[in-house]
């Protein structure tokens, strides 16, 4: 007797292969998404580590522009511009703070970035009725003991870990998913041809749809970030993205430097030239980095020769002069001094900052308006460093901010 060939259904034979279809693209854009996650994250790391002395380079050298130019101008709006830019330098973060804040803000969806930071919910002693009975249908159907295979035994107790996670925060809906997720899963199917086999179909397509859905919105979320809007740009060589970013950096700090340089360099207004101790200032700075070298056209003296009872001006912000100053020091922050003029003694003044910058545009302001000025050499930090005794604004221990 011939055994009967098993009659398909042709709908559930094309269901059947919508399916696997769409299995299979859920997988492909599941790793796409998991890949360009890897690849947002260790960019934004190389992106930190090479690019982040750079940026913080350049908004140094937007600082002392402003300040050099306030200094030299001595108008109000010059000074808002300088006070603001050195705000904006002191306030920035540590580095790696500020890229542990970005990098959790990257995986943040931008709902989650909009709303304000709640408080975790109080757990009730005992989840609502919902999630008891959605919470004892899973234990029910995926109970590890339910199974002999010790590989399925170990997916039905991950499982169930996740829903006994859910079930102990009482959210239902986190059980629903799990019950969705559960049903629908290869595991859970019916035998082809068993009659309940047609409905799984449809409900495994519904779920895996969604989820294809889901991944889509978060690869464009990932790709609309900073760090994912750079990526997009050089998709297959970041490497040379991150050397054009480099130079381009490097070149607006060049820029800012030779614009420093030339409004440190310029002549007083009167043609003055300033003099210490007998030795004329040199006309131009030295080439370079930022350092005191590049303040030397300006009349400077050093910390050792600061007679103790000179008239010392402090030029820096208030929580730097409340950390440490030195006694004796009359406090007039740089952002104000155009406006405190009238309380400089008529005196030599040896004004100091925390390592000759700012100090460095005050005296220029003041040798051009005919006063005799002199910037302290290296700033409080040399001052503490020379020994030179410091107070605090509260009494506590001082020490230079």
């Amino acid at each position: 007797m011939q055994t009967p060939v098993p009659w398909f259904d042709p709908e559930t034979a094309m269901l059947e292969e919508r399916v696997a279809a769409t299995e299979l693209a859920w997988l492909t854009l599941d790793v796409d998404v998991a890949t360009l996650r890897v690849e947002i994250d260790n960019f934004a790391l190389v992106h930190h580590q090479r690019l982040g002395p750079l940026y913080a380079r350049l908004d140094e050298l937007e600082a002392l522009v402003a300040e050099a130019r306030a200094a030299r101008t001595g108008d109000p709006e010059d000074l808002r511009r300088a006070a603001e830019a050195r705000q904006v330098v002191a306030e920035l973060p540590d580095l790696d703070a500020l890229f542990d804040s970005v990098r959790q803000a990257e995986r943040q969806s931008p709902d989650e970035r909009r709303a304000p930071a709640e408080p975790e919910p109080v757990r009730r002693v005992r989840p609502g009725k919902e999630a008891q009975r959605l919470y004892r249908e899973l234990a029910r159907a995926a109970h590890p003991d339910l199974a002999q295979d010790p590989a399925e035994q170990e997916r039905r107790s991950v499982f169930i870990a996740r829903a006994n996670e859910a079930y102990g925060r009482g959210d239902a809906e986190a059980l629903r998913a799990l019950a969705e997720e559960w049903s629908t899963a290869p595991e859970a199917a019916p035998l082809p041809g068993a009659p309940e086999r047609g409905e799984w179909l449809h409900q495994r397509l519904a779920w895996l749809t969604a989820r294809i859905g889901e991944l889509a919105a978060e690869r464009v979320r990932l790709e609309s970030t900073a760090m994912g809007s750079l990526l997009v740009m050089a998709p297959g060589d970041p490497e040379q993205l991150l050397a054009e970013l480099a130079d381009q950096l490097l070149a607006g700090a060049a820029e800012r430097q030779r614009e420093l340089e030339g409004l440190l360099g310029a002549p007083a207004p009167n043609g003055g030239r300033g003099r210490h101790n007998g030795a004329a200032v040199p006309p131009r700075p030295e080439p370079g980095q930022e350092t005191p070298s590049m303040f030397q056209q300006i009349p400077t003296a050093p910390v050792e020769t600061v007679p103790a009872e000179a008239v010392l001006i402090d030029v820096r912000e208030q929580d730097e002069w409340d950390a440490g100053h030195a006694a004796g020091a009359l406090h007039i922050p740089m952002s104000q001094f155009t406006a405190r003029l009238d309380e400089l003694p008529d005196a030599p003044l040896y004004v100091v900052c925390r390592v000759g910058g700012r100090s460095a545009q005050v005296v220029q302001y003041l040798v051009a308006n005919g006063r005799e000025a002199f910037n302290v050499d290296g700033g409080m930090f040399a001052w503490e460093q020379a020994g030179r005794p410091l107070v605090s604004g509260s009494g506590a221990e001082a020490f230079v901010l």
